[in-house]
């Protein structure tokens, strides 16, 4: 038979009330509570920093890209305009130039200026292809456009959007093989030796268009926010003007930013005419609703000098 239990091993046995277990409950809520009031604000702060790096992180590398392409344009080549709501900025993009055989080299024996049965191209101080190190936008391919003293629109047959001083290169073998200098190629129609009044460069300066992106065109909303996109190789191409550009513009081009708007201003010439300013601001909103936005300013030196 077992031994009843005495008074005090039941209260040895016994756990918590359920008063001890209400009041263990409250108190931990009181300390948590005030180590909260202490710790929000700095998470909340931490927080708020990443959306804000995030956001500018995002508006800073949409505008590298267009600070890179910009510098790439070709002189005299870069317009804006506004419709529907959205900010343009079109270029045609280069990608390497060089200088061509000129009268004061010699001859003009197979120079494409001149002689009007050609399509002859001899290239000077041309990298080829078997040339080590140097990026492959450094030479020359089938497809790509030679490009001759662009002056820009209203100044045919200097303006590379119409093509009165724009050539292609014929399709084929790779284009300067690692053949001694001069590097000399074919073209696909010569429009050079027809223009009127003629456009030699002064330097004997041409430009190389990639035929992969030809004219490349930033469209951003200028009021209510939405995406940031940049088009390439849009329709034909090349547009006699920025609205029929706009128009051919289709697809999804990449994207450079989202929830953004700008504002864009280019003055094509500075006091010395060589040089244009291209002026632009990007806003980009918080896209999870927070209210916050960050606005970067750029201004852009844009070399017209052909």
């Amino acid at each position: 038979m077992k031994k009843p239990l005495d008074n005090r091993s039941l209260r040895d046995a016994s756990g918590f009330t359920l008063v001890e277990a209400v009041m263990v409950i409250v108190i931990t809520g009181i300390l948590a509570a005030m180590v909260a009031v202490f710790i929000t604000s700095p998470v909340q702060g931490y927080l708020d920093s990443v959306r804000r790096a995030e956001l500018t992180d995002t508006a800073d590398g949409a505008l590298r890209r267009l600070v890179r392409d910009v510098r790439l344009a070709l002189p005299n080549s870069l317009r804006t305009a506004s419709s529907g709501g959205v900010n343009y900025i079109e270029f045609i993009m280069t990608s390497t130039g060089g200088r061509y055989r000129d009268a004061t080299d010699g001859s003009k024996s197979g120079n494409f200026l001149y002689a009007s049965g050609s399509a002859t191209f001899d290239a000077l101080g041309m990298p080829t292809n078997t040339t080590p190190a140097i990026s492959p936008g450094e030479i020359i391919n089938p497809g790509d456009y030679v490009v001759v003293y662009n002056l820009g629109e209203n100044y045919d047959p200097g303006n590379a959007y119409t093509g009165g001083n724009r050539a292609q290169v014929a399709a084929g073998p790779p284009v300067c093989p690692g053949a001694p200098q001069p590097c000399t190629f074919t073209l696909t129609g010569n429009p050079f030796p027809g223009q009127t009044p003629p456009l030699p460069s002064p330097g004997s300066r041409f430009q190389v268009v990639p035929g992969g992106v030809k004219a490349v065109m930033f469209a951003c909303p200028s009021a209510s926010p939405g995406p940031f996109y940049r088009y390439s190789n849009y329709g034909s191409g090349f547009h006699s003007t920025i609205n029929d550009s706009i128009a051919a513009l289709s697809g999804t081009p990449p994207l450079m930013a989202t929830n953004s708007t700008c504002t864009v201003s280019y003055s094509p010439s500075t006091a010395l005419g060589r040089n244009g300013l291209l002026s632009i601001t990007l806003k980009l909103y918080d896209p999870q609703g927070s209210g916050e936005s960050v606005e970067l300013f750029r201004q852009i030196h844009v070399d017209n000098s052909p």
